[in-house]
């Protein structure tokens, strides 16, 4: 039984591969070898395997974030994966979240990169992440996820980003509003 009262789905096999309940792959997978049948479930089931020992969990479903592709609820959500052209030792991952608005769209993409990047055995040097373009503010997303990859810059915290300048939420008793902090692909909606 479901959270919300109804019937779980029935999953697809983790050893499947179905076409209809994976998102077509997006831009950043363009031009390059996309994975489907045993070399989508190949990587997909290391990929199931480093979120579980990571802790790389969808909060809204309550489930190991690799799960999604087999959730039939969502056929458009979830990983693709392509060996890039040029270098087929790196894999491309492309998250596509549930909704444009996902409001764990980021810190998801960013726990699959850290978590791909924690594993060995996954049979590639480079795993190279990045969210679908339908999610609102993936342009930012993708810009942080190409920042840790390239290991210029540390994931900065919320509170030490620069657009965060005030300390604790805003003092509504005294002026403030409690609509005083910007919305965006970090906030939460």
């Amino acid at each position: 039984m479901s959270l919300l009262g109804g019937s779980e789905p029935e999953f697809d096999a983790v050893d499947e591969y179905v076409p209809e309940h994976v998102p077509e792959p997006g831009a950043f997978l363009a031009d390059h070898d996309v994975l489907a049948g045993e070399d989508h479930v190949a990587v997909h089931q290391h990929t199931r395997d480093a979120f579980e020992e990571h802790g790389v969990y969808d909060a809204t479903f309550g489930y190991n974030l690799a799960r999604l592709n087999l959730d039939p609820r969502h056929p458009d959500a979830g990983f693709r994966y392509a060996e890039e052209a040029d270098d087929p030792a790196t894999l491309r991952a492309e998250f596509t979240p549930t909704t444009a608005f996902c409001p764990q769209a980021e810190p998801l993409a960013v726990g699959a990169f850290r978590a791909f990047d924690a594993v060995d055995d996954l049979g590639y040097d480079l795993v190279r992440v990045r969210v679908d373009p339908s999610l609102n503010g993936s342009e930012a997303v993708n810009d942080r996820l190409e920042r840790l990859e390239s290991g210029d810059s540390d994931p900065v915290a919320v509170d030490e980003r620069p657009d965060a300048a005030r300390e604790g939420p805003p003092d509504v008793a005294h002026g403030g509003s409690p609509d005083d902090g910007e919305s965006g692909p970090t906030s939460p909606f």
